[in-house]
């Protein structure tokens, strides 16, 4: 039996994307097919470049194939992506496929540090990035990626000026700490709070990205509304740490996203600082703050747990050096791309399966 692209796609239809519970061919995930003899050659095109079921697909691939056509063919299958997006085109932020809010209804949980380490573990695995700090009075993202003190250009464009973003570790970023001194306290109101936000999303030169990660205050602020009110947002993951008292500033922030008149999607729960294990013995947890408080929210609300990262010296040195413990090899490097990649899978599985998110409108 002579082997055709149509037969081809038969045989890998019985071949489904574990998330998405549909099969490759009707995904439209089967493209540039060729046969030469009994060389063939197609790709696989991800909904995401941080696709942790990569290698399972691919092998599922082989399966069938050997299965309906035996060992007479040779097959090289090549992973590729396409990142999901339900946006469409709009005057601001055209070329950005996912906007993602970062929050915690506490302080101190360490949702900057998971921002910055989501953001360069995204884009160690291919994705086009990018990172605004959000948190107008406490901006931490320039000393966390060691560009103190840089500031972004600036050009014109008709009688508008945009903001060139400063790029490190491969993502381009944004924050008030670029434009104010580094010792000087940022003591604004709301509205000009709000303002800056806006400056930040309408005003700089994000071109294409895959994911725009959104590093917000702690608590349910004006920042917060104006963010949702202003682009409608993919998804917001939420972060906190086991203890009882963070737990319950988590909820409030996982409630107020998930209030009628804002109806963001949550793509999940990230318990930061889950549990304390010494160099000298790497096999034992301590949970100095309690155990599975992240994982009981997550199964509270119904929503992802996305996973858990322990307490480790290295990644407060990383934060203060500017040199993010993802790019560290070691298990807080693993945790972090694991992290990286479950994010990204709930981003496709919501694109998939919810409706675009609308724009809030909320009247005073």
């Amino acid at each position: 039996m002579q082997l055709t692209p149509e037969l081809l796609k038969k045989s890998l239809s019985k071949v489904h994307d574990p998330d998405l519970k549909r099969d490759l061919v009707s995904l439209g995930m089967i493209q540039g097919i060729e046969i030469n003899g009994n060389l063939v050659k197609f790709s696989v095109v991800l909904t995401t470049p941080a696709c942790p079921l990569k290698e399972v697909i691919k092998n599922n691939c082989l399966e069938v194939l050997d299965e309906d056509f035996g060992k007479n063919y040779s097959w090289e299958i090549f992973m590729t992506s396409q990142v999901t997006t339900v946006r469409e085109a709009t005057p601001i932020l055209p070329q950005v496929k996912n906007i993602i809010a970062i929050a915690s209804g506490k302080g101190g949980v360490g949702k900057s540090t998971t921002a910055v380490n989501l953001a360069v573990a995204l884009a160690e695995l291919g994705a086009k990035v990018g990172l605004i700090d959000a948190d107008i009075s406490g901006p931490s993202i320039p000393t966390m990626f060691n560009v103190e003190g840089e500031q972004p250009a600036v050009k014109k464009e008709g009688e508008k000026n945009i903001i060139v973003p400063i790029t490190q570790y491969g993502v381009k970023m944004m924050s008030i700490g670029f434009l104010t001194p580094t010792d000087s306290a940022v003591v604004w109101r709301g509205p000009m709070a709000s303002s800056a936000l806006r400056q930040f999303i309408a005003d700089v030169e994000w071109g294409e990205l895959d994911y725009l990660l959104i590093d917000l205050p702690p608590g349910t602020s004006d920042i917060h509304l104006t963010l949702v009110q202003t682009v409608p947002v993919t998804g917001a993951v939420i972060v906190t740490t086991p203890q009882k008292i963070a737990l319950a500033d988590a909820t409030k922030g996982l409630s107020m996203f998930r209030q009628a008149q804002i109806n963001v999607p949550i793509l999940g729960v990230i318990e930061n600082m889950a549990y304390f294990s010494p160099e000298e013995l790497p096999n034992h947890k301590y949970y100095l703050f309690g155990k599975d408080g992240g994982k009981k929210l997550a199964e509270k609300y119904q929503v992802p747990f996305l996973g858990e990262v322990p307490i480790v010296q290295s990644i407060r040195e990383s934060g203060d050096s500017g040199f993010p413990a993802v790019l560290k090899s070691g298990p807080t490097q693993e945790a972090y791309l694991k992290l990286a990649e479950e994010v990204a899978r709930q981003i496709a599985i919501r694109n998939s399966s919810l409706e675009k998110t609308e724009l809030v409108e909320i009247k005073p």
